[in-house]
């Protein structure tokens, strides 16, 4: 026989039935068209096909099998439907195994099944070729497009195809062809060979080529695409690989090479920490791979240069002349000597041990008092450069620790912006107001300060901005607040608290002398030696208009009088000036602040407390009177929860304790008591004016006045205990502004007095109480509520003696 054009079902001339042996084959389907090899490494398989070899026909059966994990196929492992070739060419392989190129013939169906020898046999019928209808014909031509688009979409398809494609002309042939060459499953090919009405088969590889197709488009656009972006950017690449190859015949340089270069040294001379050079050269990287119109590029050039100059490794040199240091400050500064202190023994710990971890200090007092210029002057001490941000109002946590690199217009936060403005890693840090932070849907931002004000951890501080940890131990923090209370509780405890104080009389005279009134003159373009200030005149401006526990009203009223003097000068009224205390008058008019006490506590039923303000102690008068009524009780002047229980806990000690008090409990029902505390507009609150309290209602139940020159605080108790209470020193040195002789305190506040100064201390008397019974004998005289507890016994024996019937009347 001859297979000159083996597509040609012509030519094959086989019988209706054949006996032949059976090769089983795994994974794939063997159509009725063209040669194909196949690789034979069973013994089962070798044999049917050294058995095939041997006859004259060299007829073969394959079948497919249904798993391909069966290693020695029976009958019932195969499909029912194979296909009959003819052996072409045989070769052996080492290895027991055969090299066999087949030829297709002709669809066949086991009739029976046998086994020759070893050897799988079967009685196959063979299924003869259908005559092509005109509907099939009609087909003929879309499966040849079809056939045809698919080799155009995929250029792995030898030329030869299309000349195949073109050259077949049997429907049935071509659908065989197509579906032997498709990448589908073995299956569907199996189905696909059991499919005998050419009609119906053609149909099928029609459907199964339009699936290919669209597959094909889809991955072929896909690939185009990216292609597309692949060739763009190689396109690019290879064009500034040129344009550096002609700048560098030209002798030019390229600027962004150079600009890499400059980085790459600046990463460098920054001397960072291993880990942040690392990151730092990688972002380098990056940005090098990117084109300069990105916008990425900017942000990476951006963050490279804060990490470049932000001083990772640069510290300034301490000054360690602890005398040195301490000249400086006691320069700048009159007294506050408890802070200098502290500044000193940190300097002088740091000459011993280089590497101690800074501490954080927190500077609370009353405004005025120089804070933040003793700040200022711990920094020139030393020897360090000075960095100051405000934290008033801050609300926003990326304002601490800086917005991620992810938004537009990011940038670190406040601390890496002061160290790289400070240009040191050991600057004076000073956190301005940390009292007034905020806190909204933005975030904490004291949360925030929790890691940069611990020593423990703060040498991994890490800013969002940056996302790399930066040691911040060696900064030395001070933070100012006028109240502690509205400082967080875990960032409080934190921090070193160091109270500073109002100043005194004394004090702010010699601040005045020493830095305002040279201040004031120079910025005012005079001289000591034109406008003399005499220092009557400045006690009348410090006690007369001016009542604070800092200096800086002070420093404006000496402006004023500045501003005078040089109006009076520069229109040549007067060559020189001497200010007197009658001078102080007539420039700044009436005076603001008297000294009132005696005035105010000359009748029964006032007395004078003493109160502590976020801006220092104050005087606090407490007011009772009394009318007809039935036992009401009126508060009034702006108090607080805490200042009424004060109240009614006063109230009910006197009542309680009226016949050793001196007074008349009968009255009590009778009468209706009014407590009012004068500046009504002012909120006021807490329980150290009870002892206040207690004594003006005596004084206004008894009718002995309160001393005038007597001061007092404390809490009380129902039992009438005395309590210890907080602010003392601001609350002394507030008795003395006004005028105060003796001050009365909780016997356990004694050991407060330590931080008055001894000026102070010398020029007022102290009566220190724990039962309240002591403090009535100071405040309204011992012999007078011996007389007023003498009235009221008369009266008591006068009310019974009337209520008693006589015995005559009997």
């Amino acid at each position: 026989m001859a297979f000159e054009n083996p597509t040609d079902s012509t030519n094959v001339n086989l019988p209706a039935t054949l006996d032949v042996p059976v090769l089983a084959i795994r994974n794939t389907v063997i159509f009725p068209v063209l040669a194909f090899p196949i690789n034979v490494g069973r013994a089962r398989s070798v044999k049917a096909v050294e058995d095939a070899k041997g006859t004259e026909e060299k007829y073969l059966g394959i079948f497919a099998q249904k798993d391909p994990k069966t290693e020695n196929p029976e009958p019932h492992d195969l499909y029912q439907i194979g296909t009959v070739v003819k052996i072409l060419k045989m070769v052996n392989v080492p290895g027991n195994k055969l090299n066999v190129i087949i030829q297709g013939l002709a669809r066949a169906r086991v009739v029976e099944w046998k086994e020759v020898n070893g050897t799988l046999r079967a009685e196959l019928e063979v299924m003869k070729p259908e005559v092509p209808s005109l509907e099939t014909d009609a087909m003929l031509g879309t499966l040849r497009e079809l056939a045809q688009k698919i080799i155009d979409l995929t250029p792995q398809i030898p030329p030869e195809a299309e000349f195949l494609v073109r050259s077949v002309n049997d429907p049935g042939q071509l659908a065989d062809i197509v579906a032997s060459n498709m990448n589908i499953p073995p299956e569907e090919k199996q189905g696909l060979l059991e499919t005998f009405p050419t009609r119906e088969r053609v149909e099928k590889v029609i459907a199964l080529l339009n699936k290919e197709i669209q597959v094909l488009e889809l991955s072929n656009k896909i690939q185009t695409e990216v292609k597309g972006e692949m060739d763009k950017a190689q396109r690019e690449y290879f064009l500034r690989e040129q344009l550096k190859a002609i700048q560098k015949e030209l002798g030019e340089v390229d600027e962004r090479q150079e600009e890499f270069e400059e980085l790459k040294k600046a990463i460098r001379r920054a001397k960072m920490p291993k880990e942040v050079e690392e990151v730092a050269l990688k972002e380098l990287k990056r940005m090098s791979r990117m084109s300069p119109g990105a916008a990425e590029y900017t942000v990476s050039r951006t963050y490279l240069d804060w990490l470049t100059e932000l001083p990772w490794s640069l510290s300034s040199k301490d000054r360690f002349d602890i005398n040195e240091a301490e000249k400086v400050l006691d320069d700048d500064h009159y007294g506050l000597e408890k802070v200098k202190t502290r500044i000193l023994e940190y300097l002088a710990v740091r000459k011993l041990k280089q590497d101690m971890k800074g501490p954080i200090l927190c500077l609370v007092g009353p405004p005025g008092v120089g804070k933040t210029s003793l700040a200022k002057s711990v920094a020139k001490a030393l020897s360090r450069k000075l960095v100051r941000i405000s934290l008033g109002g801050v609300r926003d946590e990326a304002e601490i620790r800086g917005h991620r690199r992810t938004y537009i217009g990011s940038m670190p936060g406040k601390i890496v912006k002061g160290l790289k403005k400070a240009g040191t890693n050991n600057p004076v840090f000073v956190l301005d107001e940390i009292d007034k932070l905020g806190a909204d849907y933005r975030g904490d931002p004291s949360s925030a300060l929790l890691e940069v004000l611990d020593p423990e951890q703060n040498d991994t501080f890490m800013d969002h901005y940056l996302d790399v940890a930066f040691d911040l131990s060696k900064v030395l923090f001070i933070a100012t607040a006028n109240v502690p209370d509205t400082i967080p509780g875990p960032l409080l405890d934190r921090m070193e608290v160091i109270r500073i104080a109002g100043y005194t009389h004394q004090e702010k005279r010699q601040i005045a002398r020493k830095y305002l009134w040279k201040e004031c003159l120079d910025d005012h373009g005079l001289s000591a030696e034109k406008v003399i200030l005499t220092d009557e005149a400045l006690d009348k401006v410090i006690e007369a208009y001016t009542r604070e526990a800092g200096v800086r009203s002070l420093k404006r009223e000496l402006a004023a009088l500045c501003r005078w003097s040089a109006k009076e000068i520069a229109s040549d009224k007067r060559v020189e000036i001497t200010i007197t205390a009658e001078l102080v008058e007539e420039v700044r008019g009436p005076i603001h602040f008297f000294k009132e006490v005696a005035e105010r506590t000359s009748v029964a039923g006032v007395a004078t407390g003493l109160a502590w303000t976020a801006v220092g102690g104050e005087i606090l008068f407490v007011e009772a009177t009394r009318m007809k009524g039935k036992g009401g009780m009126t508060l009034t002047g702006s108090l607080g929860d805490v200042m009424k229980e004060s109240v009614s806990v006063a109230r009910s000690y006197i009542k309680s304790m009226a016949d050793e008090l001196g007074v008349d409990d009968a009255e009590f029902d009778a009468l209706d008591l009014h407590v009012h505390v004068p500046s009504g507009a002012i909120p006021k609150d807490g329980p150290s004016a009870g002892v206040t309290m207690i004594t003006a209602l005596t004084s206004v139940l008894t009718g002995l006045p309160v001393d005038p020159t007597v001061a007092m605080t404390g809490e009380i108790t129902l039992r009438g205990a005395v309590l210890p209470v907080g602010g003392i020193k601001e609350k002394i040195l507030a008795a003395h502004r006004a005028g105060i002789r003796t001050v009365i305190l909780p016997d356990k506040c004694k050991k407060d007095l330590i931080e008055v100064p001894e000026e102070i201390r010398n020029d007022l008397e102290f009566k220190f109480v724990s039962r309240m019974e002591e403090a009535l004998n100071y405040t309204l005289g011992e012999d007078n509520l011996k007389e007023a507890r003498r009235k009221v016994a008369l009266k008591k024996q006068a009310r019974e003696a009337a209520s008693t019937p006589s015995t005559a009347q009997a």
